[in-house]
């Protein structure tokens, strides 16, 4: 454990951000499942989905949370499955 007052403090921030990311994270995890499912049912809501999706994703990437790259990718590969499921 860390006996110096700024790597305990340090340690405190890594676990507030841990806990922080974790959820973040997970909601990603969560809207990219809705979007997926929402344009296999081919319901209207598809469109408004995927903003929010992208809107999610890129703040993450922004952030942090994710690899700005890795957000790109994934909002990317969103929009491609919109896209190809309105054809």
């Amino acid at each position: 454990m860390a006996k110096l007052a700024s790597a305990i403090k340090r340690h405190k921030q890594s676990l507030k951000r841990r806990v922080r990311n974790r959820h973040v994270r997970s909601t990603v995890k969560t809207i990219v499942k809705e979007v997926r499912t929402g344009i296999e049912a081919g319901s209207e809501k598809g469109a408004e989905l995927l903003r929010t999706a992208v809107s999610v994703i890129a703040k993450a990437g922004s952030k942090g949370v994710l690899h700005k790259k890795t957000a790109s990718r994934k909002i990317a590969r969103l929009a491609k499955a919109a896209h190809k499921a309105k054809k």
